[in-house]
């Protein structure tokens, strides 16, 4: 069979998938990404050609702020038109057409490739209550909002009405998707690798001079980058009362200071810059680690020293990072938003807090500090609940596998 697989930040969720339909010599695998992001990237896998593209910007000062987006979004699905037309020129029809629904780059695949069955990504639907928009009051709502927001699901609308079938990682995502496209489609997860990903009593992760190990408590927080869409603010202002409580703790931090979500402050000013200076003087910055991005491989030992793990999020996209922490044996303490409670049942998994209360959250993980050994059970607990439904091998790429070769019997 032939696939193509379409994703500006190629591979983006589709890395496993791919790398296993190039692993079989019956079929052809081709990738299309933006050029820049491609660069210095290494390959999938040696049996898949990727070609690039180049989004040009408009020059336009004149196009109407809720359409800025969709603009964009049409340069781009151009851009891959044209990548499409030279693949069909040289003889190249796929199969099967694999691609994100969130930047424009499925708006006109069908037309290049009518023949073809197409799958769409489908990571979020944005709404006007029930989701992100509005979730937090620090950051409240404009009534332009309630205008703006719901054409930023333009792009999608046209990706769905073309779709043969949709994939979602999880079903809340899935359920915020109009019920006319909800029955195309299918709730598999990317997948978590947990071969890989599973407790090392004796893992060490030496920082600032510090080798932490299981031995001492260490609170650990992780996202792509600090922000609030991760309850960045609401970690941060729960460490003056967890070093109150819990002063011998050690907190590592883990993450980037860009902006994957939400408004961006003024530049230069960070998040992890503003909530450091608001508690700057409440707080023992000596037990306190923020290390920026690390390798994987330092990330897992982080998560394999924890003593707790804290995961906070919107109702939003669900970060791969809380898997991996249940993976890795953390005892997960996440707020109690929608998209985690599919995931973590308090008390038998994980442990659920109010995403805004950081002192529940402070006296929540010191209580864990003081009782480690009382939590044992939630610790196996929650390695079960990724092993039984979102581990990589096992369960989640045999089913992508299966929908993408042969439909899933959807």
């Amino acid at each position: 069979m032939k696939f193509l697989f379409v994703h500006q930040n190629f591979p983006g969720q589709f890395r496993h998938i791919i790398k296993a339909l190039a692993g079989n010599s019956g079929h052809q695998v081709v990738g299309i990404g933006e050029a820049i992001n491609l660069k210095g990237r290494p390959l999938v896998h040696s049996r898949v050609t990727v070609k690039g593209y180049v989004l040009k910007k408009s020059e336009s000062t004149e196009t109407h702020h809720y359409v800025r987006d969709f603009e964009a979004a049409v340069r781009r699905g151009q851009e891959v038109v044209r990548l499409a037309l030279d693949l069909k020129k040289y003889g190249f029809q796929p199969d099967v057409v694999v691609s994100h629904s969130g930047w424009g780059e499925s708006l006109f695949l069908k037309e290049v490739f009518p023949g073809s069955r197409h799958i769409v990504y489908c990571e979020y639907f944005y709404r006007i209550d029930g989701g992100d928009v509005g979730f937090d009051p620090e950051f409240k709502m404009v009534f332009d909002d309630r205008f703006r927001v719901p054409m930023k699901n333009t792009v999608q609308l046209h990706s769905l009405s073309a779709m043969d079938n949709g994939l979602s990682p999880t079903h809340w995502q899935k359920g915020l998707y109009p019920e006319l496209f909800q029955p195309k489609i299918k709730v598999i997860h990317e997948g978590v690798a947990t071969e890989h990903i599973q407790p090392d009593p004796e893992a060490v992760f030496v920082v600032d001079g510090v080798a932490l190990d299981r031995k001492i408590p260490v609170v650990t927080y992780v996202a792509r980058n600090l922000e609030p869409y991760r309850g960045f603010h609401t970690f941060m202002r729960s460490i003056p009362f967890l070093q109150s409580r819990s002063p011998e703790a050690h907190i590592v931090i883990v993450g980037g200071d860009d902006v994957s979500y939400g408004r961006k402050l003024p530049p230069p000013m960070t998040y992890r810059e503003l909530y450091t200076k608001e508690i700057k003087d409440q707080v023992d910055w000596s037990k306190v680690h923020v290390i920026g991005r690390v390798p994987y491989n330092e990330y897992i030992k982080v998560l394999q020293i924890s003593t707790v793990h804290v995961y906070l999020t919107y109702p939003f996209v669900l970060s791969w990072s809380m898997l991996e922490a249940m993976a890795a044996g953390c005892l997960v303490i996440a707020s109690g938003t929608a998209p985690v409670r599919e995931v973590i049942r308090h008390g038998e998994n994980g442990l659920l807090v109010d995403f805004f209360d950081y002192r529940q959250l402070a006296e929540t993980v010191s209580e864990v500090i003081k009782h480690i050994r009382d939590y044992d059970s939630l610790r196996l607990a929650a390695r079960e609940t990724v092993r039984q439904r979102y581990d990589l091998h096992n369960v989640c790429l045999p089913g992508q596998l299966l929908l993408i070769t042969e439909g899933g019997n959807l």
